[in-house]
């Protein structure tokens, strides 16, 4: 991935500083409206900045921040002339790359530190997505319990997969194992 420059390349002290990039990053808490005006704010949780290099790639990033939260998590970043009702899901290295130009664009009109406010939200749980219905619960097994008789034969011990009889005659009225 090519690194993004802000400043130009002339000025050695910007040169040094565009090679980082800080992230703002929260995590635990919940987007919550203020009771004032109702704009949103990012309310509990953990609040903290993590300096990377401008060549960091999607997954470096994910990596450091699962070190960092001790979890997995899906990055959301909020645009830098958006507040917290507009998150851009970041999955991928050209979506981070976009992200980091975005930023810089909106910088370099106003002079201030590269920081892209980032919260970090939990994957979906497996055991909260609900598992696709089975063929098993569409089967009546109804039949298994008190099953029809068959010619000559009382299907008790019955094989579903097969629906052929187990073995049970019945003659003059009376059962046979």
């Amino acid at each position: 991935m090519k690194p993004i420059s802000v400043y130009s390349n002339d000025d050695d002290k910007n040169a040094n500083s565009n090679q980082k990039i800080k992230f703002l990053y929260s995590y635990g808490g919940k987007i919550l409206p203020r009771p004032t005006d109702g704009k949103l704010l990012y309310a509990g949780g953990i609040t903290r900045v993590l300096s990377v290099d401008r060549s960091i790639t999607f997954a470096e990033l994910m990596v450091r921040f699962l070190e960092l939260c001790g979890s997995s998590k899906t990055l959301k970043c909020k645009l830098p002339t958006e507040d917290l009702d507009v998150l851009v899901t970041i999955t991928c290295d050209e979506e981070l790359v976009n992200l980091i130009e975005e930023y810089s664009r909106f910088l370099l009109s106003t002079n201030k530190d590269l920081k892209i406010t980032a919260v970090l939200f939990p994957l979906k749980s497996l055991q909260k997505i609900s598992p696709p219905p089975s063929t098993a619960s569409s089967i009546d097994f109804s039949l298994a319990i008190h099953p029809p008789p068959v010619t000559g034969f009382w299907c008790r011990n019955s094989s579903l997969a097969f629906g052929f009889p187990a073995g049970v005659r019945k003659k003059g009225g009376k059962v046979r194992f």
